[in-house]
């Protein structure tokens, strides 16, 4: 059976989320925008699934919006909010660490709409401080997008500061500043509590957290200025058109409702075998680098691992982990068959070398203490193995 050490790119649908879904492909499968029995059957069970949500993220149920993605939902964000706001400045405020689907969505702004982009850099363990985003402010910024969790490293973002800064910019400026943090790869394993947070917008991916592929969250705050990006029908309180997947919905407001509850049990456990998993690494390894914060420190999600290997192929060595049973991802984008070197890394001054042969182990409820003392035993001989192999050439 297959060690799944990949849970930052996706996790296991809960059988409980599948269950709840079921009924709504079948029996219930009416359109929930119709007024017949069928139809609103289907609205009710995306209003209470937008109960489930609101109550994990202390919102109100009005300000939730049901996406198809993370990235979907970062799109509509970012974009709704810069458009509604171009007559008061066209300057975003980014980070170069960012997701692709902030980033890309930033640069497409930058280039074909006349908006003006900053990116600020991270420190070396990925951090964004309040003071550089509270500096990178003008009178003409009018979004801010910074992420919860990086979803390579694992670095935790001061958000609430973030958004303290932001706030006393606007007083100074006279006009709002939209906050979007994307919030991905918190579920399950930080507070998403959007008053503590202080964001105006968060997005969220169903599928990182137990539920089904294809279902995104967008936390909306209602004052927020937004201009819809999708044309159509009046769904989603006309913020985003066309007909809502019902079953999807239905299993993504069970499946946060249950991470949120497991989170104080779940979270200490994944940790400690994180921690033992870092450590042996970094203990038995030569030239092994730990990308992020420091494991087990604070800043750190607890099921977080990215190490870079000096003098290693880091494809070899995911191939060689896939053949003994392991299922691991580098930490960077595979594009057209070869490894780019990864672009947060690389903010975060790391070495092209490094920034192209990371792993990235990211850890989920279901492993256990014999899946770490696998992966420890198979790993060091991999990474011989194939800087032996590179050596030779």
């Amino acid at each position: 059976m297959t060690i799944y050490l990949d849970h930052a790119a996706t996790t296991p649908v809960d059988p409980r989320v599948v269950e709840a879904m079921l009924p709504y492909f079948t029996g219930q499968y009416g359109n929930p925008s119709s007024i017949y029995g069928l139809g609103q059957d289907a609205a009710r069970a995306i209003d209470s699934a937008r109960d489930q949500v609101a109550g994990v993220l202390n919102a109100r149920n009005g300000d939730i919006i049901f996406t198809g993605g993370g990235t979907d939902s970062d799109n509509m964000a970012i974009r709704g909010a810069a458009y509604a706001l171009k007559q008061h400045g066209s300057h975003i405020i980014t980070s170069a660490s960012e997701h692709h689907a902030v980033i890309h969505t930033c640069e497409w702004l930058e280039n074909n709409a006349g908006f003006s982009v900053t990116y600020l850099k991270p420190d070396g363990e990925g951090v964004i401080s309040a003071e550089q985003v509270a500096e990178a402010i003008t009178p003409e910024t009018t979004v801010v997008t910074i992420m919860y969790v990086n979803n390579e490293t694992g670095t935790i973002q001061p958000i609430p500061e973030i958004a303290a800064a932001i706030r006393r910019a606007e007083d100074e400026h006279g006009h709002r500043i939209v906050f979007h943090t994307d919030a991905v790869q918190g579920a399950g394993y930080l507070s998403l509590d959007v008053e503590t947070l202080g964001v105006d917008m968060l997005s969220l991916s169903a599928h990182k957290f137990h539920g089904p592929k294809g279902v995104g969250v967008l936390f909306l705050d209602r004052d927020a200025p937004f201009q819809p990006q999708t044309m159509g029908g009046s769904q989603e309180r006309n913020r985003r058109a066309g007909t809502e997947n019902t079953a999807g919905i239905v299993g993504t407001g069970l499946a946060l409702q249950m991470a949120d509850s497991q989170r104080a049990e779940i979270a200490p456990h994944i940790a400690k075998l994180s921690g033992r998993l870092g450590k042996g690494i970094l203990s038995t390894i030569p030239d092994a680098h730990l990308n992020g914060p420091p494991v087990g420190d604070p800043w750190r999600l607890p099921n977080n691992v990215n190490i870079s290997f000096a003098g290693v192929e880091i494809e070899s060595v995911l191939i060689n982990l896939d053949i003994a049973g392991i299922a691991a991802s580098s930490g960077s984008a595979c594009t057209s068959g070869s490894i780019d070197p990864s672009h947060v890394l690389i903010a975060m001054g790391k070495s092209h070398e490094l920034a192209r042969n990371s792993l990235r182990l990211t850890l989920g409820r279901d492993n256990t203490d014999a899946d770490i003392d696998k992966t420890l035993d198979v790993l060091p001989p991999i990474i011989q193995r194939v800087r032996a192999l590179g050596s030779s050439r």
